[in-house]
């Protein structure tokens, strides 16, 4: 069966035993975490190996994987001070990440917009900001190595890495390396509503280029004003689930860009889907 998880911020924050509630009451079974949804700061330098271990402790009560933890900051910054003292406070949070049970801890490949993680920038389709992505995961790759977790890395329209090509230039360059990073693969992320037409080749080559690295396949729609909850908008849902059961390895699917409220439906929707691929393990 399909795992199915959802991001921890989509709930009110609270306790994690709280929070990891709430996720399974909606039906979920895995998370991708935010430390924010905790009421802490995402990239908590100050969280000690009890407190993760107790968080870890609450959502594995509840029925709930922690599957990854967010380690997200802006890995490009023009601002080197502040790129430099975020790599430190990820590093960190890549330290903590096993006590809590995650096995990746995902990351924003970043932007040269100074204000704004996910916007696009001139800037970041120049040799320098590929340079500048290189030289931050050189920093955490040893540490992610160290711990035994997994960098992962998303393709995002107004990141450095754009698209599936992007993404496997890096895998290519990092060589034995590129064993320390993981694939989350967002669909949404690869579409725009005047793509849609044509998402069965553009996701189809994504998943085959990208499909071996794939640690999670994100779950989140294509909408005109940019992006939205699973089952709301362009995305062909029956697409995605035939490319996702064909992976090498079963990985888990993770819903956001939805509300607490709607999290129950979501979960329905994405368990219809993926009952017809009931034969995947």
């Amino acid at each position: 069966m399909t795992e199915l998880g959802v991001f921890a911020r989509v709930f009110p924050s609270g306790p994690a035993d709280a929070v990891a509630a709430s996720i399974r009451a909606a039906g979920f079974t895995a998370t991708q975490l935010n430390l924010s949804a905790l009421g802490r700061p995402t990239l908590d330098s100050t969280l000690t190996r009890q407190e993760a271990a107790d968080i870890g402790a609450a959502f594995t009560d509840a029925g709930v994987r922690i599957w990854g933890l967010s380690g997200t900051f802006n890995a490009i910054h023009p601002a080197e001070a502040i790129r430099e003292h975020a790599v430190d406070a990820c590093m960190a949070i890549i330290r903590r990440a096993p006590d809590l049970g995650a096995q990746v801890v995902t990351l924003s490949t970043g932007t040269q917009d100074p204000d704004n993680m996910w916007r696009a920038h001139p800037g970041n389709t120049t040799p320098y900001a590929w340079m500048l992505l290189r030289a931050t995961l050189d920093i955490l790759v040893p540490q992610a190595a160290a711990v035994g977790v997994r960098l992962g890395i998303e393709p995002e329209p107004g990141n450095v890495v754009r698209d599936a090509p992007d993404a496997a230039r890096l895998l290519k360059e990092l060589g034995d390396d590129a064993r320390h990073l993981a694939i989350v693969l967002d669909p949404a992320n690869l579409l725009t509503v005047d793509t849609a037409n044509d998402q069965e080749r553009i996701l189809a080559h994504a998943f085959d280029t990208l499909g071996s690295s794939t640690a999670a396949v994100h779950a989140k729609d294509v909408v005109a004003s940019g992006y939205a909850a699973p089952g709301t908008g362009a995305l062909d849902y029956d697409l995605v689930f035939r490319l996702h059961a064909a992976l090498p390895e079963p990985v888990p699917i993770i819903a956001q860009d939805l509300v607490a409220d709607d999290a129950p439906r979501v979960y329905d929707f994405l368990c219809t889907h993926a009952n017809r691929y009931r034969g995947r393990s």
